[in-house]
């Protein structure tokens, strides 16, 4: 975590005493000031003592004399608080531009910080898992082989026989543990397209391990991956996001084919950053636009198969993973929606 001195120096930077020491303008003004007075002082001492009493102690002009003398001085000092308060407030306002900055240092490098730490524990844990599933074909792969073995040495009768020939013939030379696997199910499927939160989340990791085991869905997680890490590396990422959420039939109506209007709601990423900058890397990154146009595409082929047997509850709970809001984001910038 980096540390946050650099922004509490940028807080209290600029509020020394040196605020309340004479500057030029206070300066210029006793100088404007004392000189008035003295050119004042000296015509009113040098006007003419002959004149009556009544008039040299007439009230409205002795205030008429008072506001000739002393309105001038005011005024001189009203600009000098004015240049003091301009002064003040654009040492606020560059202390408070430094201090922001600071922030923005210091978020940019705390989150990653995040991600470097996280990084490396999450990949080693997928790795774990590639080498599960490794395993488990394997184990399928020797057992299905022990099982004919055993099958054949037994003699078995003629309706044996002929469902073991069965069998044999639907479970070709080849086959995959991912073909001879139960499909994923639908609460699994929707956990994992969201990964694991932290290091620790052992739930997250099942669901994943899961769905790497499954062909369709494994394609899917590989694409949203390549995506979110390019994605993050413009600082954008899916936890930060809020769009508006889309009800479960405009979800339906867009994977049954409908385009426009209709189902412009699935569209509802409303953060401009994320928009613009995404909206840049797809005209001028190749890889991304390689990488989001197929991620675009198996979501799309997902989404057709999930809605046929999802409710809306499990509809509602897939648009708020990580993987579909990066399809909304993705969607509305590339015009999937329209």
């Amino acid at each position: 975590m980096t540390p946050r001195p650099k922004v509490d120096a940028a807080l209290t930077k600029g509020t020394t005493p040196k605020d309340a020491r004479m500057t030029p303008a206070d300066l210029i003004a006793i100088v404007l000031s004392l000189l008035w007075l003295g050119v004042a002082g000296y015509v009113f001492l040098r006007a003419p003592a002959s004149e009556p009493a009544d008039q040299r102690v007439d009230s409205l002009r002795f205030i008429m004399t008072l506001l000739a003398i002393f309105l001038p001085v005011a005024m001189i000092w009203v600009a000098a608080l004015a240049v003091r308060s301009s002064r003040i407030v654009r040492e606020e306002s560059r202390r408070l531009q430094a201090a922001i900055d600071a922030m923005r240092q210091t978020y940019v490098a705390d989150r990653q910080a995040g991600v470097t730490t996280l990084q490396p524990t999450v990949e080693r844990k997928l790795n774990e898992i590639a080498k599960a599933t490794q395993k488990t074909e394997s184990a399928l792969a020797t057992f299905a082989s022990s099982r004919d073995k055993v099958t054949v040495s037994l003699e078995p009768t003629a309706s044996d026989t002929s469902a073991e020939d069965t069998e044999q013939t639907s479970l070709a030379l080849g086959t995959s543990a991912e073909d001879i696997s139960a499909p994923i199910t639908t609460p699994d499927l929707i956990r994992a397209l969201n990964f694991p939160d932290t290091a620790d989340d052992e739930v997250g990791f099942a669901a994943l391990r899961l769905a790497l085991k499954d062909r369709n869905a494994s394609q899917l997680i590989q694409a949203s991956q390549d995506i979110l890490t390019l994605l993050s590396q413009d600082g954008i990422y899916m936890d930060d996001l809020r769009p508006d959420r889309a009800r479960a039939e405009i979800w339906r109506r867009f994977a049954r084919g409908e385009r426009g209007r209709v189902v412009a709601a699935l569209g509802g990423v409303r953060d401009r950053s994320s928009l613009a900058l995404t909206a840049g890397r797809m005209r001028e990154d190749a890889i991304f636009r390689d990488a989001g146009h197929h991620f675009l595409r198996r979501f799309d082929q997902m989404l057709v198969r999930f809605e046929e047997t999802a409710s809306d509850e499990e509809i509602g709970a897939l648009s708020e993973t990580r993987t579909a809001r990066a399809f909304m984001l993705l969607g509305r910038v590339t015009g999937t929606f329209d």
